[in-house]
């Protein structure tokens, strides 16, 4: 047997160090130092066995055959969008997102879905709870196997017994493995659990789908060395309190990161948002003022949005600026410029803004439609439902080309609006649109089309 061996490791970063400190040096956070045994026995291979492996033999880069690697459909466009086509053998994916949001739902519906023998390995619910939850779903998967553990090496005991073709871990802060003596969820049994799986998918090239916690801040718990081990990293965001969640590749070994994937909740799970464009963009029988609609982009998939702005006189004297799903400061920065550059005296006034659907957007090229809803709704005049905006404004008052506006012409005319605004100096390389393209300079030149 091994000697047992001890190091401190920090719970927030996850740096290590040879003795305990009150303040980690790397993240300047304090008291979350922890000592923690990281060698308590002898360690061996995931299928328990003692039998010697035959080394791997170093080949020249010419001499490595590639063959296309056939992935594996999830059965869910979404999900198969940010993947890049769908689950690559052998490769390991960490689902992490606030609790709540829908992380378990979603890996539970794909498994029961995909039509593949799924072993759906659950740490912090029973059999019983799994079942009622699948029974709310409405999907029914013969071959979708549910098994309550939390020791890697019974997991790995039923993994040898089943053969499955996907492996769902829900989560890995509740594994742990006999290896070590250290409590579930902490720095070492993550690191090494997280081992112990990457090891056993790279020599059966079986997926594994992890779920991770995460922390106040919104990073996945544990080391940041687990979001180096696995292959792919996805963030399932969204607020509780609306109905729509987005999954975003923060990193894919085998992809791209620059596609999202929408998904509505319902009651009987997730649904998935094939045109979330018409679904954001509120229906009204009557034009109302402090409303525009952006055209913005998400990853690689352009969106439509509707931008809702409340401007009223401030009746405790300090103005308030508040904005859901926009940066404030952003905000502030907008107003600047249009009590400096264009004579618009909003300092004695309460803005509020919000993004309709309760999604987050940080896309500049929305700041046109951001002012215009204000203006609108400071006039008190309407903004025709058929126009959209597509331009960042500037801190000297001139409108900035942003990228890809080609594909924001193509989703608007797409949809039916008449009207587009850009700056002048984006380029377009097609005339053959039937939408109007209206390409402006300055913040007047907008407001001379809108509001004269």
């Amino acid at each position: 047997m091994a000697k047992t061996k001890t190091l401190f490791f920090c719970q927030n970063c996850g740096a290590q160090y040879a003795k305990w400190l009150g303040q980690c040096t790397s993240c300047n956070e304090w008291n979350t130092i922890v000592e923690e045994v990281i060698q308590a026995e002898e360690k061996r291979n995931w299928k328990q066995s003692t039998s010697p492996k035959k080394a791997n033999k170093a080949l020249k880069i010419n001499d490595i055959s590639l063959d296309k690697e056939d992935r594996i459909s999830t059965k869910n466009n979404e999900l198969d969008r940010v993947l890049g086509g769908g689950l690559v053998k052998g490769s390991m994916l960490l689902l992490g997102g606030e609790p709540g949001i829908g992380k378990s739902t979603l890996l539970l519906q794909i498994a029961l879905t995909m039509q593949k023998k799924v072993l759906y390995v659950s740490g912090e619910e029973s059999q019983s709870q799994i079942k009622m939850r699948a029974e709310r779903l409405q999907n029914s998967n013969a071959n979708c196997l549910i098994l309550t553990e939390t020791n890697t090496q019974n997991i790995f005991r039923a993994i040898e017994e089943i053969h499955p073709e996907v492996v769902v871990i829900d989560s890995i802060q509740t594994l742990y493995t006999e290896y070590l003596d250290a409590s579930p969820g902490s720095i070492s049994q993550i690191r090494e659990t997280t081992a112990e799986l990457i090891k056993f998918a790279k020599e059966t090239a079986t997926p594994v789908l992890l779920i991770g916690h995460i922390t106040k801040d919104g990073n996945i718990a544990g080391p940041k060395v687990l979001e180096h081990m696995v292959d792919v990293v996805l963030q399932f965001e969204g607020d509780r309190n609306h109905a729509y969640r987005i999954v975003r590749a923060q990193k894919n070994r085998f992809g791209s990161t620059a596609e999202i994937g929408i998904y509505e909740m319902q009651s009987f799970g997730l649904r998935e948002v094939e045109n979330p464009s018409e679904i954001l963009i509120s229906q009204k029988e009557e034009d109302l003022s402090g409303t525009t609609i952006a055209a913005t982009l998400e990853g690689m998939r352009p969106l439509m949005i509707e931008v809702q702005a409340l401007v009223s006189t401030a009746v405790y004297g300090t103005p308030q600026r508040s904005a859901t799903g926009y940066d404030t400061k952003r905000l502030n920065m907008l107003l600047a410029v249009l009590e400096k550059r264009a004579g618009f005296r909003l300092g004695a006034k309460d803005v509020f803004l919000n993004i309709a659907g309760g999604i987050k957007v940080d896309d500049p090229a929305i700041d046109l439609a951001v002012i215009c809803a204000i203006l609108s709704s400071n006039e008190d005049v309407p903004i025709a439902q058929d126009f959209c905006f597509a331009a960042e404004i500037g801190l000297t008052g001139e409108i900035r080309p942003v990228n890809r506006v080609e594909q924001r012409i193509m989703e608007a005319e797409k949809l039916g609006f008449h009207k587009i605004f850009i700056s002048k100096f984006n380029k377009i390389s097609s005339t053959s649109h039937k939408i109007k393209v209206v390409k402006v300079t300055k913040v007047e030149d907008v407001f001379a089309n809108l509001f004269s």
